[in-house]
């Protein structure tokens, strides 16, 4: 039997402790890492689904490369940079999303303007 110093037998479970929160950690990390890169799928679909191929396709392709490097990072069990790499795939779905209602809102306006145009211009030779 071999006998430690109290110095030594005090940085061993040191050690030993800090291995077991790095391990907690590290385990913790995963079902928040998945449920960002769900929710960045989900973001991705929308984005889709409003148009951002259409009218935001540099978003949208930007999205979509980050989120497949968030799930690449998540099977690796780099669960960080699956964190990071969700968090832009979602800002950058999102900004797509925004840019493609945005041009169908303006579209939309510029059809309503053109309506009113015709409108005031029969009214106006109804009344002459």
């Amino acid at each position: 039997m071999f006998h430690l110093s109290p110095s030594t037998l005090r940085a061993c479970r040191l050690t030993a402790g800090a291995l077991c929160l790095a391990l907690a950690a590290c385990s913790s990390l995963k079902t928040p890492a998945t449920a960002d890169v769900a929710v960045s799928k989900a973001a991705v679909d929308n984005a889709a689904t409003a148009g951002g191929a259409q009218y935001a396709p540099d978003e949208m392709r930007t999205a979509r490369e980050k989120l497949a490097r968030a799930n690449q990072a998540l099977a690796a069990k780099d669960y960080a940079m699956a964190v990071d790499l969700a968090a832009q795939a979602q800002a950058d779905a999102k900004l797509a999303q925004s840019k493609a209602n945005s041009t169908k809102a303006q579209a939309a306006a510029a059809a309503l303007q053109d309506d009113i145009r015709v409108l005031r211009e029969e009214i106006e030779r109804n009344n002459k």
